[in-house]
C-alpha cells in the first residue's frame, strides 16, 4: 500500500493512496477461508464447498469490502502517522472508477482540510467581572403577586352583571348537530372561564355579555381536524343555561398561598421566591460574564481556519438569520440565502472560539460525564409534557441529536475550567444593570 502526498497548502491537504491488486486478492481470499466453514451450498457438505465456486459467487461482493477496508486502513494508518486531525470527513474519490477491472490496482485520492494547530493561552493574565445581584424585597413580591394571580379565585358578579373576558361562567349545555343530541356534547355545573380557548371556536364569545339566568344558543363549527371524526367540520348548536357569573379574583399572599405552592408557611416561600430569583440573576450574570471571557479569548489568538467549516458556518448563520426575519416560514421550501461578510465575520469567530475551546478542553481533559448528558436530556424532555418517553428515546436512536446536546455542555464545562483559572472579581450591581448588560449582548 503506497500513500503519496500530492497538494500540501496552507490546511489544505491531497494524497494518492494506492492498493495493489495482489493485497486486494489476498484479502478477498483472507475472508473466504474465514467464511468457508459455515457455507452450505446445494450438492456440498456444509463447510467443503470447493474456494473456485465461493469465489465466483461471493468474490465480487467481498472485493467491494476488501476495497473499502484497505482505503480505510490506509487513511487511519495515515492520520495516525501525520497526526493531521480533518475539519471535515474526507474525500474520497476512485480514479479511472469506470475503467477499472478486477485484477488493477486501486488507486483513490483522498482530499481534505486539516486542523489547524491551536496556540496555547495564558490564563492567568485573564481578568473577569462577575455580576452579582441580590433578589431585593420588591422581586419577592412581584413574584409572590404573580403566583396569586395565576392561583386566582373566583366570587361572584352583583346580580345582574354581563360576563366580561376573563370572568368565569357556569353553565349547564347539551349540544346537538343536526338536531340530534351527540354524546360527550353536555355537561352540568361547567366552570367555563372566558378567553381561554378551552373550548371549540367561537364558543367563549357567545357567551359575554350573558347573565345569570340567561338562555344562551352558541352555533358553532368544529374544527376540520377535530379528533372526533364523526363531528370534524359539522356545524353544531349548544344550548346554554348560565347559572352563575365569576369575576377573577387574586389569591390572598399568605400561609395558604405557600400551602398550595408546596411551602410550609409564607416566610418559606419567600426564602424559595429570593432563592429561584437569584438562580436565575446568577445564570444571567454567567452569560456576561462568559461572553466577556469569549471576546478576551478571541483577541488573544489567531490562527488559520478551515474554510469549509467557515463556510458551512456562515451558511447555518445566514440560514437562521433569515428564518427570524421571516417567520412565517416554518419549512426550508424557499431560494438559496446567501452569505454576506458579516455572516463570514461572524462564522470565523464561532468557528475559532469553537477550535479553541476544544483543543483547551482536550488538553484538560474535560469531559461530560454520562450522569451529566443523562440529566441534561430529562431536562429539555420536560418541555414536552406527555412525551417524555418518546423523547428520551428519539436522542438515544441519534447520534447526530446527542452530539448537538453535548456540544453546550462540553463548552459550559470548559468555560467553568478556564474561570477557574482567570482573575475573576464580584461586583454588586441592581436588576436594571443586569437586564441591560443582558441587552447589550443582543447588540453585539
Amino acid at each position: 500500500m503506497q500513500v503519496t502526498e500530492t497538494l500540501n497548502e496552507g490546511l489544505k491537504r491531497a494524497y494518492t493512496i494506492t492498493v495493489p491488486a495482489a493485497a486486494l486478492d489476498a484479502k478477498v481470499q483472507e475472508k473466504l477461508v474465514e467464511a468457508q466453514p459455515e457455507i452450505e451450498m446445494k450438492g456440498f457438505r456444509k463447510g467443503k464447498v470447493p474456494m473456485p465456486i465461493l469465489r465466483k459467487q461471493f468474490g465480487t461482493r467481498l472485493l467491494g469490502d476488501a476495497m473499502q477496508e484497505a482505503i480505510d486502513a490506509a487513511m487511519k494508518s495515515h492520520f495516525d502517522a501525520s497526526g493531521d486531525r480533518p475539519a471535515m470527513q474526507p474525500q474520497v474519490t476512485m480514479q479511472n472508477g469506470e475503467e477499472w477491472k478486477e485484477g488493477d490496482d486501486l488507486v483513490v485520492e483522498m482530499t481534505y482540510e486539516a486542523l489547524p494547530e491551536v496556540p496555547e493561552v495564558d490564563l492567568s493574565g485573564i481578568e473577569l467581572e462577575r455580576l452579582v445581584v441580590k433578589a431585593d424585597e420588591a422581586a419577592v413580591t412581584e413574584a409572590l403577586e404573580n403566583l396569586a394571580a395565576n392561583a386566582k379565585d373566583y366570587e361572584d358578579r352583583a346580580e345582574g352583571a354581563a360576563a366580561e373576558d376573563g370572568d368565569q361562567v357556569v353553565i349547564d349545555f347539551k349540544g346537538s348537530v343536526d338536531g340530534d343530541y351527540f354524546e360527550g356534547g353536555s355537561a352540568e355545573d361547567y366552570p367555563l372561564v372566558l378567553g381561554s380557548g378551552s373550548f371549540i371556536p367561537g364558543f367563549e364569545e357567545q357567551l359575554k355579555g350573558a347573565k345569570a339566568g340567561d338562555a344562551v344558543k352558541v352555533d358553532v363549527t368544529f374544527p376540520a381536524e377535530y379528533g372526533a371524526a364523526h363531528l370534524a367540520g359539522k356545524d353544531a348548536v349548544f344550548e346554554c343555561t348560565v347559572k352563575s357569573v365569576k369575576a377573577p379574583k387574586a389569591a390572598e399572599i399568605d400561609d395558604e398561598l405557600a400551602k398550595k405552592f408546596g411551602a410550609e408557611s409564607l416566610d418559606a416561600m419567600k426564602a424559595q421566591v429570593a432563592e429561584r430569583i437569584e438562580a436565575e440573576y446568577t445564570g444571567a450574570a454567567r452569560a456576561v460574564m462568559k461572553r466577556a471571557l469569549l471576546d478576551k479569548l478571541d483577541a488573544l489568538v489567531s490562527f488559520d481556519l478551515p474554510p469549509s467549516l467557515v463556510e458551512a458556518e456562515a451558511g447555518q448563520i445566514a440560514h437562521q438569520l433569515w428564518h427570524e426575519e421571516n417567520p412565517e416560514v416554518h419549512d426550508h421550501n424557499h431560494g438559496a440565502i446567501e452569505t454576506t461578510d458579516e455572516h463570514k465575520k461572524l462564522a470565523e469567530r464561532r468557528v475559532r472560539l469553537g477550535l479553541l475551546l476544544a483543543e483547551m478542553g482536550r488538553k484538560a481533559e474535560v469531559e461530560v460525564t454520562d450522569a451529566e448528558f443523562t440529566q441534561a436530556i430529562l431536562a429539555q424532555a420536560r418541555q414536552y409534557p406527555g412525551q417524555e418517553r418518546q423523547f428520551f428515546e428519539f436522542v438515544q436512536k441519534n447520534p447526530q441529536v446527542q452530539q448537538q446536546m453535548r456540544a453546550p455542555l462540553f463548552e459550559d464545562k470548559v468555560v467553568d475550567h478556564i474561570v477557574a483559572s482567570a482573575k475573576v472579581t464580584e461586583r454588586e450591581v441592581g436588576k436594571d444593570d443586569l437586564q441591560k448588560a443582558l441587552e447589550a449582548l443582543e447588540e453585539l
